[in-house]
């Protein structure tokens, strides 16, 4: 087999525009990690191996039949599941949460995993009903997502149980799921709101307040908002220089290789800087749009709306909850970010995605 052949078997599966956009992001975040880092090689160094790690499991999901996607729906789910009752029983306490469960070889965090095992278990499950789908059908896949949504939150975890909740509602609004029962949800839950207000935890409760008036515990629970909020304000038009950001590199920005690096990234490169950003984004959301419009199959397509749609709800969080507008939920930049756990999810999500576009089935006309 000739070098050239070697190639072109490489890159079958891989969606080369898709593909353009998140090497574009990653390209992104190793610069902006080696400034966020003060000019050391430690983070972007850890991060390249994260890419390479989570780029060849993307590259052999990518590879994987489609029906060979449908039939991982159920065993990852269940496998999910078991991991999750596992972390409520056995998981280990950090910070006040209980949200890792040591394995002995490695400690892993199950809720990750509910990323992409709950929309694929959806989808599937609504493959199977496609012909005959009733509303018991619809309230079934809500169970579906209700239980392990449940134990994240019981953890607790906040902020990925709203992510992981989103993901499972894309795919019942991907479905057909009618407009009045959606009204009547909504409507529900903004009356569940004082009740729901009730059983968070003080530290949930604080955030949501410091979103309001960060000042009234400038430093405290208000401090990091406020410090990413200068930042950001700080970067103009142009921004301030690569290397150059005053409050990354006199360390006033707290969490500025993970949750705030979008700050670091604002206060460096400025408005223009960010519309780039932004358009990169919006290119890859984009793709993901056609591959969810090409989809051949019912199941396919629940998968590429709730990947697509999920990964631009993480953007969209993430960069208001730097800008100030969104409470502080621990949210990373998707792909730009440092952290293996989040890249691999999300490169296993797009491996998909390359999958149902390379490999789906031709339609007659």
């Amino acid at each position: 087999m000739t070098r050239r052949q070697l190639w072109l078997r490489f890159i079958t599966h891989l969606d080369l525009p898709l593909l353009l956009g998140i090497g574009l992001l990653m390209l992104v975040s190793l610069l902006v990690l080696y400034s966020a880092d003060n000019a050391g090689w430690g983070r972007p160094l850890s991060q390249l191996l994260n890419i390479v790690v989570a780029f060849t499991c993307m590259w052999l999901i990518a590879n994987l039949p489609l029906h060979y996607l449908m039939r991982t729906a159920v065993p990852i789910y269940a496998l999910g599941m078991v991991l999750l009752i596992g972390v409520a029983l056995f998981g280990e306490i950090s910070h006040g949460a209980r949200r890792w469960l040591n394995l002995g070889v490695i400690t892993i965090q199950p809720s990750e995993l509910m990323k992409i095992g709950i929309p694929l278990m959806m989808a599937w499950y609504f493959e199977k009903h496609e012909a005959t789908l009733t509303l018991k059908n619809y309230f079934v896949a809500t169970l579906l997502l209700l239980m392990p949504v449940a134990l994240i939150v019981r953890q607790p975890d906040l902020g990925t149980a709203v992510l992981i909740s989103a993901s499972g509602f894309y795919v019942l609004f991907l479905a057909g799921l009618s407009w009045r029962v959606l009204g009547g949800v909504f409507v529900a839950a903004l009356a569940s709101v004082p009740v729901l207000w009730s059983m968070l935890h003080d530290y949930q409760r604080h955030r949501i307040e410091m979103l309001f008036d960060p000042s009234q515990d400038a430093l405290g629970k208000g401090y990091h908002t406020i410090q990413a909020t200068i930042a950001v304000g700080s970067g103009g038009i142009l921004g301030k220089g690569y290397l150059n950001g005053t409050q990354t590199h006199l360390d006033f920005l707290p969490e500025r290789t993970t949750d705030f690096i979008f700050a670091v990234y604002s206060e460096e490169f400025g408005l223009l800087g960010n519309l780039i950003l932004l358009g990169i984004y919006m290119f890859v959301i984009g793709r993901g749009f056609i591959i969810t419009a090409n989809a051949s199959t019912y199941f396919t397509r629940l998968m590429a709306g709730s990947i697509t749609l999920t990964f631009a709800t993480y953007a969209f969080v993430n960069m208001g909850m730097v800008s100030g507008i969104l409470p502080v939920v621990g949210v990373p930049l998707p792909l730009v970010s440092y952290g293996g756990t989040s890249m691999l999810t999300l490169l296993l999500g797009f491996g998909m995605l390359m999958s149902i576009e390379t490999h789906k089935k031709l339609v007659k006309t």
